[in-house]
């Protein structure tokens, strides 16, 4: 559905996007994450056939982002994170018109503004002003509005944004359902919601992409993935002075408690499983273990650890 090859970008004296490639196959819903200023808006709007590219290819269904933009924007439903709206409309007046200039024909555009009423839960306020909704509703009709035309392709930026949680829920079932009759390439600070909605991540950091992978796979990856934590009644010194023997192991952090269990925190390589070896321990040595479990590393732990900006050091002043 899309192929990015060697795409580039640059500004006056910065290079947002540098030789990026990648692929998203038809039916796959991907999360395209970065920090800000990492490129991934650039990137967002030269695949909508909104700014060119400096060099590289972009095809979307088949199509040249640059020399057939008519066709690829046919085949693109865009959410930008501003979610523009024509507020003194009426809902089902809005979408109708969205359709007209989206080129839908007069015979099916009526049907097609049912569709994406009855999809997008607008049915019971297709009457509303726009201006009169809340900010949940708004975001249904900004995705109302992406789909009205039925393309192949839709981009969504930060479609929850400023969504309390129940709304964020809605929105978020409301995508995966989406997913299975389109392809979307979503973009989010929100990454719970990426691990829950999407199949595919790509993360593009000081403008090339550094991972792409599923989210399973990619918290897998994580050096901490082996990270344990344990609960134990026993002599405080030698629960440290074993927790700290065991083969494999490269920190153990303790917190304090308001009781007599020690709180440890063990870290080891992700396919180290030190838990057994914990186990072990605390048999021969006669310790109450009250919790042993692996923490799960997140999306969020994967995010930080690829795209994390280490603070330079000090300049030392020149000797006068």
């Amino acid at each position: 559905m899309i192929a990015v090859e060697n795409l580039t970008k640059k500004y006056a004296g910065v290079t947002a996007v540098d030789n990026v490639s990648f692929t998203v196959k038809r039916g796959e819903i991907v999360g395209f994450l970065g920090p800000n200023g990492a490129g991934k808006s650039t990137t967002m709007r030269i695949l909508s056939a909104f700014m060119p590219a400096t060099s590289g290819k972009v095809t979307v269904a088949g199509y040249d982002v640059f020399t057939q933009s008519e066709d690829v924007r046919r085949r693109i439903g865009y959410m930008p994170e501003s979610n523009p709206l024509y507020l003194d409309m009426r809902v089902s007046e809005y979408l109708n018109y969205r359709a007209a200039l989206k080129g839908v024909a007069g015979a099916k555009r009526k049907a097609r503004t049912d569709e994406v009423l009855e999809r997008c839960g607008l049915k019971d306020v297709r009457r509303r002003i726009v201006g009169q909704l809340s900010k949940g509703y708004r975001q249904r009709v900004g995705l109302a509005d992406a789909l009205v035309h039925d393309p192949d392709l839709l981009i969504l930026d930060e479609p929850t944004i400023g969504l309390d949680p129940n709304q964020i829920r809605q929105v978020r079932q409301l995508i995966r359902d989406l997913g299975k009759r389109h392809t979307i390439l979503l973009s989010t600070h929100i990454l719970p919601e990426v691990e829950m909605t999407c199949n595919r991540v790509l993360i593009i950091n000081k403008g090339r992409i550094v991972a792409s992978d599923t989210p399973e796979n990619l918290t897998k990856t994580l050096e901490g993935g082996g990270t344990v934590r344990a609960e134990i009644r026993g002599d405080r010194a030698a629960v440290e002075r074993e927790l700290r023997s065991l083969p494999g192991v490269k920190n153990v952090t303790f917190e304090p408690g308001g009781d007599d269990f020690i709180r440890a925190t063990v870290f080891a390589p992700p396919r180290n499983d030190v838990r057994v070896h914990i186990y072990e321990k605390a048999a021969a040595n006669k310790w109450t273990l009250r919790e042993l479990s692996r923490v799960r590393q997140t999306l969020e732990d994967v995010f930080v650890s690829i795209t994390r900006v280490e603070p330079s050091a000090p300049k030392q002043e020149e000797e006068k």
